[in-house]
């Protein structure tokens, strides 16, 4: 999945897992393991989730530490702040605003025959 496949980004916002690591990160940056364990999400699926979304840019690492066992430890914030999914006369459109300003004002089609790529924008 990459940065700019739009409908990879819409579908990890209809993935529980997903929403829930965004939901848990959208304050303060949270661990992995807490965000598993707060959320009642295997660890593995939660790691999974977490490269998919920092994959495609809602996700980042803010910081790494070390933990009591010596191992580093990585606390992810969402960088998503507003997503926007619409469907109208066979179109389907996304528009997304980060946290950091960084915004795609325009609606952007989603290319539903090409694999989910960029767009047209409008």
């Amino acid at each position: 999945m990459a940065r700019n496949d739009l409908l990879g980004k819409s579908r990890l916002l209809t993935d529980e897992y997903a929403v829930k690591i965004l939901m848990a990160t959208v304050r303060s940056p949270r661990s992995a393991q807490q965000i598993s364990e707060q959320y009642g999400i295997p660890i593995a699926a939660c790691y999974r989730r977490i490269r998919d979304l920092e994959m495609v840019g809602l996700l980042h690492c803010t910081e790494r530490r070390l933990s009591s066992q010596g191992k580093r430890v990585c606390f992810y914030q969402s960088r998503l702040r507003t997503a926007s999914i619409q469907y109208e006369n066979g179109r389907l459109r996304v528009r997304f605003t980060m946290q950091d300003g960084e915004t795609d004002s325009e609606w952007q089609d989603v290319d539903l025959e090409g694999g989910g790529g960029e767009d047209d924008r409008r």
